[in-house]
């Protein structure tokens, strides 16, 4: 896509020399490196453990609901609205805390930063099951929720640093689906520890935090150890193996793979790139609706008839059928690599499901409502953060793209605590009238993100959006472009004004990101 003008030999020379030097450890020998079994390898280290992480921390913010179901309120003597009130205030420190943790992370090793957070949250959990009043309570949410803030947002963005675009999808998804598990397994949890209700003077629902508080502690611990640095530095693969990984995503338009400084311009092309607000706009279409869905489906469960422990036992298959339904999507979208369809479609499918939860006063059809709600929730999740990463270039860039669309996103799951009202029960049509509003606003904007994409991808196409390139003028054909016929000086110098003039190719990658015209938008 990128066409070049004249310039001397010597100029050529230094293009082709440049790009010669972009391979990553050129000197390097991996032709021995199995591509397929080191794909595998790195799965193994990263994926498990990581979605075992996002378990802890999504059962750690969630299970006020379940605590809720055994005495939480009558305990600390609050009413509806102080629950609704100390839901809330954890979502704030959570959204503002994304973004610089973020860039924290990208600058400091990601097994201190990620241990760090975790082991600091997991005994916030834990305090939870000591607190004897409402400004203790508030207090413990808002720590957990300042403590919690860089997990999500942080390994997304990890894992966009070790697998290109085409394989990202399927891995965030199985590492999302760990919040479906949570809820299932959320749910079993509570019942059991409801049956420690009264040892050590403790009643069930502090158990529930303490007991959960402690388990995250320890796996804090353990993550000092087991979580992998980034690639260029990760000790379980030897430097052949971290050869080939940075070359592979170099080779995937990933040109800041090999290094990147931290420059003001890179964080800055975030705030004003269309991308991004297109992005937090289509995310918060889905995580307003989770949180909404998460904290309150064990009493939307209670009130259609059934008790505390029953209601908890039936949220188990519909966050089981949830997580299945991510894995699906996660992996369709990478093959097809039309995550923008995968959105909309699955928008529709989650509207379809709250406007019969809406319309329904039948407990047996709610239900089965619940199941197609969440096909516009849980897949989209990590195939929305999949599509803002696929379209960002620029590891800085990417790190705080993708903390501002998730940050967003938690920041309106403010709204989500305050629109289950215990007076709107048992049907709660407000509540879900508001998140199906939410959806829409997701079916919006994935709409208009996925025509703008095209609109970008056929203009690079025509060459509306070629830099002027002073070196190496044989690289448009070597890339299969047809040479533009000679232009002008004046055209040139329009061009050059329009859409940049680089010495050399590896300028123009490095300097415009994704910005630049050889890049292509994933759909």
């Amino acid at each position: 896509m990128i066409t070049s003008s004249p310039s001397p030999s010597n100029e050529n020379e230094k293009g082709r020399v440049a790009q010669q030097e972009s391979v990553y450890k050129s000197d390097e020998d991996a032709s021995e490196v199995d591509e397929r079994k080191l794909l595998r390898k790195i799965d193994i280290r990263l994926i498990p453990w990581l979605s075992l992480l996002y378990l802890l921390s999504f059962l750690d913010r969630t299970s006020i609901g379940n605590a809720k179901l055994y005495g939480l309120e009558n305990s600390l003597h609050i009413s509806d609205q102080q629950y609704l009130l100390s839901l809330t205030i954890f979502f704030f420190p959570y959204a503002v805390f994304e973004v610089p943790s973020n860039v924290f992370l990208k600058r400091l090793r990601p097994s201190l930063w990620l241990s760090g957070l975790m082991l600091l949250w997991g005994v916030m959990m834990m305090l939870q099951g000591f607190v004897h009043n409402y400004g203790g309570l508030l207090g413990m949410r808002w720590m957990l929720g300042m403590m919690e803030a860089g997990l999500f947002p942080g390994v997304n963005y990890y894992l966009s640093c070790w697998y290109k675009r085409s394989e990202f999808g399927i891995r965030a998804a199985i590492f999302f689906s760990a919040a479906s598990v949570s809820g299932a397994f959320g749910g079993l949890l509570a019942a059991a520890i409801a049956n420690m209700d009264g040892i050590g003077g403790r009643p069930a629902w502090a158990w529930i935090f303490i007991l959960e508080g402690i388990v995250t502690i320890v796996a804090g611990f353990i993550s000092f150890w087991v979580i992998q640095d980034f690639p260029d530095t990760a000790k379980f693969l030897s430097e052949a193996e971290r050869a080939v990984v940075v070359r592979r995503l170099q080779a995937d338009d990933q040109f800041s793979a090999a290094g990147e400084s931290l420059k003001f311009r890179s964080l800055w092309s975030s705030v004003t790139d269309i991308k991004t607000w297109l992005g937090m706009m289509i995310y918060v279409g889905s995580d307003m609706p989770l949180y909404a869905f998460s904290l309150f489906l064990p009493s939307i469960i209670n009130q259609l008839g059934f008790k505390a422990t029953p209601a908890n036992l039936l949220t188990v298959p519909v966050y089981t059928f949830a997580c299945i339904m991510t894995c699906i999507v996660g992996f369709l979208a990478d093959r097809y690599r039309s995550r923008g369809l995968f959105n909309i479609g699955f928008l529709c499918i989650g509207a379809a499901g709250y406007i019969m939860l809406i319309a329904s006063t039948n407990a047996a059809l709610s239900y089965v409502a619940v199941y197609l709600a969440t096909c516009g929730i849980y897949p989209l999740i990590p195939n929305t953060i999949a599509w803002v990463s696929n379209n960002v270039e620029g590891s800085y860039k990417r790190s705080v793209s993708l903390a501002m669309v998730i940050s967003f996103g938690n920041i309106n799951g403010a709204v989500s605590s305050n629109v289950y009202r215990a007076r709107n029960q048992p049907w709660y049509h407000f509540g879900h009238g508001i998140v199906l509003l939410y959806i829409g606003l997701g079916l919006i904007f994935s709409t208009a993100y996925y025509f703008y994409l095209r609109y970008e991808n056929a203009a690079r196409a025509r060459g509306d959006r070629d830099e002027v390139i002073d070196a190496d003028p044989d690289y448009t054909a070597s890339v299969g472009d047809v040479q533009r016929e000679k232009e002008s000086i004046e055209e040139r110098e329009l061009r050059a004004a329009r859409n940049g003039r680089f010495a050399t190719i590896e300028d123009a990658k490095r300097e415009k990101g994704d910005g630049w015209s050889g890049y292509q938008y994933t759909m």
